[in-house]
Formats: C-alpha cells, sequence, structure tokens
C-alpha cells in the first residue's frame, strides 16, 4: 500500500472535521491537493469562477449548518482573492478553514514568481494564520487551525507550498479527537446577582438583541414577559429574535425603523444582549447599560457599561429569569408598542399609493411580494447597499428562514456568492439572492457556478442602474450624487446566454408573475427587476446637520421606507394592550 502524501493526510483531516466541500480555483502549487480531494469521495472540490466567491460560499456555508466550512486558493494572487470573503466570515463568527497554497518552499524569500506572505497578509482577518514549513507539522498544525476557527468562531488559515504538499507524510504522527462543536458559557454567580439587582430596581427596561441570541428566542420571550420589557434588535438579530415577539418594537440603526430608538433612550435599563452593535451613535449615554456577551472583547467596546457579563445569551437568561422579581406595570412596554405601531402606519403610506402602477417599480413594492412567494424556510442572501434596507424592512422571519448578508464587514458583491455556499447545504431548499445590479455585476462571472452545477439559485436583482446607498451617503454629507450610475445590460438576457431562465420585469403587473415561473424553475434563475433609482430610505432618527445636507442635494422624491408584514404583526400586538 502507498504510503499518503501530505496532502492526502491535509485532506482526510477535513473530511473527519465535517467538512463536505472546499471551495476554490485550482492551479499550481494546490494541485497535489485538489488531486487528494479526486479521489477522496469525502469530500467535493467545488471550483468557482473567482476566489473571493469561494471564501464568501464558504462563511454561507457554516453559517447555514454552524459547522466548519473551507475553501482554498493557490500561491500569491491565487489566495490573496480570499481576503474579502474571509473577513466577511470572521467578522461573522463562521467557522472557516482556508488553505492559503504557496510558492515553493525552497524559494520563499526570495522574490519568485507569485511571492506573497500570507501568513502576515490573513493575520488581521483570522483567530489563527500559520505555515506548514515541514511534512512532520501535519497534522497538529492544521488540526489546531481547525479548533481556532470552530472554537472561537471565525477563521483558521493554513498555509502550506505546494511541494511540502507532495511530500510524503510520516507514518507516526499524533491525530487526535477534533473539537467540532462549542461549549455553552454561564457567568459567574457574581454577574448574576448584580445583573439581579440592577433589573429588580429599574422600572422601565429595554432589550436590544442581536445574532448573539440565536437559539435563545424562548428564554428572552419570557425574561421580557417577566420584566415588561419592549424588544428591540440589531439587524442580525432580526431572525433569531423578531418572529412570534409580543413585545416587539422594530429595529435601530441606520437601517432602523419603529420605536427601537425610543425604546433604548426612554427606558432607565438597556440590556444589549448577544451584540455587537457597530453604530454607537444610536446608542444612549444618560441610561444604565448591561451588555451580555459570549465573547468577552466585544464587552464595553461600543459604549460605557454599567455591568459587563461574559456568558450565552440563553445560559444568562435561564440563571437570571428565575431570580428577578416579576415586574406588573406595563406602561412603558405598551406605551413603546403604540409608538412602535403609530411609527410603522406611518412609513408604510409612503410605497403603497398606487404602487401597482408606479413606473420605474418601487423597490420596496419588490421586497414586499417577495416576502410573500418566498417559502417559509427561505434562505435569502442580501447585497450590501439598498437591499439591507429592504430586507430588513420587508423580509419576515419566522424562526424558519435564515437572512445572511455581509452585515458586520458591509462588502459588495456578497449576495450571489452566498447563495452558492446556501444552496449546496441543501439543494431542495429555496435559496434567494437578494443583488443590487452593482453588486451582482463585480461577482457576475460566478453565474455560470450556478449554472455548471445546476443550483436552483433564484437571483431576484434590484436593477436601479446606480449605487442608491453611496448616492444617499453623498447626499446626507451635502454632496451631489457622482460617480455612481451604472450602464447595465439586460441582465436576463445574460443569464439566458449562460444557460439559465432569465426574465425582465419593467412594469409592476408584470413581478408576480415573473417570480412565480422563476421559483417554479428547476434550476438557476435570475429575475432581472428595474427599480425606482430614487427610492432611498433615511434611518429613522437623524441628526439636522445630516438633514441639512441631506435638503441640499436631494431633488428626488425620497422614501421613508414601509414595513411589509411587521405592520400587521406590530398591530396585532397593540390589540393585545390591556385597556383601562
Amino acid at each position: 500500500m502507498a504510503k499518503q502524501n501530505v496532502a492526502e493526510q491535509f485532506v482526510d483531516i477535513l473530511a473527519r472535521a465535517g467538512v463536505k466541500r472546499l471551495y476554490g480555483v485550482v492551479g499550481d502549487s494546490l494541485n497535489p491537493v485538489v488531486d487528494a480531494i479526486r479521489r477522496n469521495s469525502a469530500i467535493d472540490w467545488i471550483h468557482v469562477r473567482h476566489e473571493e466567491t469561494a471564501a464568501f460560499a464558504a462563511g454561507a456555508e457554516a453559517q447555514i449548518t454552524g459547522s466548519l466550512a473551507a475553501c482554498a486558493g493557490s500561491c500569491g494572487p491565487g489566495n490573496l482573492h480570499l481576503i474579502n470573503g474571509l473577513y466577511d466570515a470572521h467578522r461573522s463568527m463562521a467557522p472557516v478553514l482556508a488553505l492559503a497554497s504557496h510558492i515553493p518552499s525552497s524559494e520563499i524569500g526570495l522574490g519568485y514568481f507569485q511571492a506573497t506572505h500570507p501568513e502576515l497578509l490573513f493575520q488581521e482577518c483570522s483567530h489563527y494564520n500559520e505555515m506548514i514549513s515541514s511534512p512532520e507539522q501535519m497534522p497538529r498544525l492544521l488540526q489546531t487551525a481547525i479548533q481556532h476557527a470552530i472554537g472561537r468562531g471565525g477563521v483558521g488559515v493554513v498555509t502550506m507550498p505546494g511541494d511540502i504538499a507532495s511530500r510524503t507524510a510520516p507514518e507516526k504522527t499524533v491525530e487526535h479527537a477534533l473539537v467540532t462543536s462549542r461549549p455553552t458559557v454561564r457567568p459567574g454567580d457574581d454577574e448574576i446577582d448584580k445583573l439581579c439587582r440592577m433589573v429588580d430596581e429599574a422600572e422601565r427596561v429595554t432589550l436590544f438583541c442581536g445574532s448573539g441570541t440565536a437559539g435563545a428566542h424562548a428564554e428572552v420571550m419570557e425574561f421580557a414577559e417577566k420584566v415588561k420589557s419592549p424588544v428591540g434588535h440589531a439587524l442580525r438579530g432580526k431572525e433569531w429574535i423578531q418572529y412570534d415577539n409580543p413585545y416587539d418594537v422594530g429595529m435601530s440603526g441606520l437601517l432602523g425603523y419603529g420605536a427601537a430608538y425610543e425604546a433604548t433612550h426612554e427606558c432607565d435599563l438597556l440590556i444589549l444582549l448577544g451584540t455587537d452593535f457597530p453604530y454607537n451613535a444610536f446608542l444612549p449615554d444618560d441610561v444604565k447599560i448591561v451588555q451580555v456577551d459570549v465573547r468577552p472583547e466585544h464587552l464595553g467596546r461600543r459604549t460605557k457599561l454599567d455591568l459587563a457579563v461574559w456568558g450565552d445569551v440563553r445560559e444568562t437568561l435561564r440563571c437570571l429569569t428565575p431570580r428577578v422579581k416579576p415586574k406588573s406595570n406595563r406602561k412603558f412596554l405598551d406605551r413603546m408598542l403604540k409608538k412602535h405601531a403609530d411609527a410603522l402606519e406611518g412609513v408604510v403610506k409612503a410605497y403603497t399609493r398606487k404602487v401597482e402602477k408606479h413606473t420605474p417599480i418601487h423597490p420596496e413594492y419588490v421586497a414586499s411580494v417577495l416576502d410573500e412567494m418566498a417559502d417559509e424556510d427561505a434562505v435569502f442572501t442580501v447585497d450590501t447597499g439598498m437591499n439591507n434596507v429592504w430586507a430588513a424592512r420587508y423580509l419576515t422571519p419566522n424562526g424558519r428562514r435564515r437572512v445572511i448578508g455581509s452585515f458586520s464587514h458591509g462588502s459588495m458583491a456578497n449576495a450571489l456568492p452566498q447563495a452558492i455556499g446556501a444552496q449546496f447545504v441543501d439543494r431542495g431548499r429555496q435559496v434567494v439572492a437578494m443583488s443590487g445590479d452593482g453588486g451582482f455585476s463585480m461577482l457576475m462571472g460566478d453565474f455560470l457556478t450556478l449554472v455548471q452545477y445546476d443550483l436552483p439559485v433564484k437571483v431576484v436583482l434590484f436593477n436601479n442602474s446606480s449605487l442608491g446607498m453611496v448616492e444617499l451617503e453623498m447626499m446626507v454629507g451635502g454632496l451631489p450624487a457622482y460617480g455612481t450610475a451604472n450602464t447595465n445590460p439586460d441582465f436576463a438576457a445574460v443569464a439566458r446566454a449562460c444557460g439559465a431562465y432569465g426574465v425582465r420585469v419593467e412594469k409592476p403587473k408584470q413581478l408576480e408573475g415573473a417570480l412565480k415561473d422563476a421559483f417554479k424553475h428547476k434550476g438557476p434563475a435570475l429575475v432581472d427587476v428595474v427599480t425606482d433609482p430614487n427610492a432611498l430610505s433615511i434611518p429613522p432618527k437623524i441628526k439636522a446637520d445630516m438633514v441639512t445636507g441631506f435638503a441640499l442635494s436631494a431633488s428626488k422624491v425620497v422614501l421613508d421606507g414601509g414595513v411589509g408584514r411587521m405592520l400587521q404583526m406590530a398591530r396585532s400586538n397593540l390589540r393585545n394592550v390591556p385597556r383601562p
């Protein structure tokens, strides 16, 4: 029996760690690893058209499954292309193992063709980043990288020269049981005691929730009921906390809506649950604030804290809720629920007037119809920019749907690559990429990946021929929009030329039929919807100087949003408010 080489050993360990696919582009120094995959039935090589797509796809797969995913790039420019997707995965706490293939080990440091320094390049977007310099370092180094990625939630990078990958693996190597899941973290008794006292002493408590509330919906609802607390959320917390939530007051931040801003500012105790919400301008500075987070480095880096609690949200609330005194006064909660419903009643009118006849099509209308027609367990991947706004305001969470985007890193062009990773996890699950024309065209080559693997991803293209969010940023700064216009082709025709289903929608009455036909199509499909470039969104609270800057530049209609089915939810919650 032939001895195993390092590349084969590398692939075996990935498979043992639960990796099903390795996304990347083949080439030179990476060839030994790709060949090892060819001969290993436990793992598939997924050939994409750009390595950035490989990293985004792996990050999305990891977010869907909660398990390790992997990507790879060949030496120099190949692995260099991984970096943007790895930044996104790392900031999303998605466990991803990245293989950065390298130039021949004898040429490192000598200015060789395609030479870079991966061990420096990926330092900031990884928990672990080391190079295999000899076969004897395998498999311990790879196992360590995997455990960093899984255990700390983020990226582990292994750099390996192609000649090392081809060498014979040592016969006696240390292989140990791999860590494949994370433990729960319970706060100390002192922190629970302090938090309990603060809750009992407060008259008005507000919860503000992020992605760290995943898996803690029941615990958050139980606690909110006991202390009569409004529950707001950040964008990444929406899918985990908004559904079946009678305490919902919407979202705060640049994409926000409803009464979340008021609820966080008019309470006397704000509890931040599992959120690294980056916009400190939207957080209060005159109320007591507690933050609960499983990652201690997040505690206090956005705002001054009165108490920092290191622990899982679910475990923290399981310890806390039985100990706090129940509150009977609902005045603050009911007032916030009414404010929330009133706020949504006001903004929803902005897009409903003659919307079925408005041309170009209102993007809010597209998002609202998409929300109604998509499956109850659909996965939505959302491009950065105005699509974030439409997703935040119109996609209705239900505990089964997933919404993935570059919500922490804020990269363009993420939706299509992330849809690839999400669809590979389950070909039978509906995956919808909400793409902007700017983001889609940036990595449009990987639409061919959908065709090559017959992935039934549905791309709904919000085509306003502009970089809409950038235009908004310019207007808020008092600047005229410049350099933001896109000259686009008929994207539906491009899709058909690629061998996929493509349809272009220019009138509102065509939209439902086009989406229905695309969703029925068994393979990849693209719906190119020509949307109104003047449909912009402003945050719920902006400063006077921002208003002035906006007024200087805005000569077109500015829509303040709209909220789709969330208005119905708010109305329903309002009906539950006790009447005197």
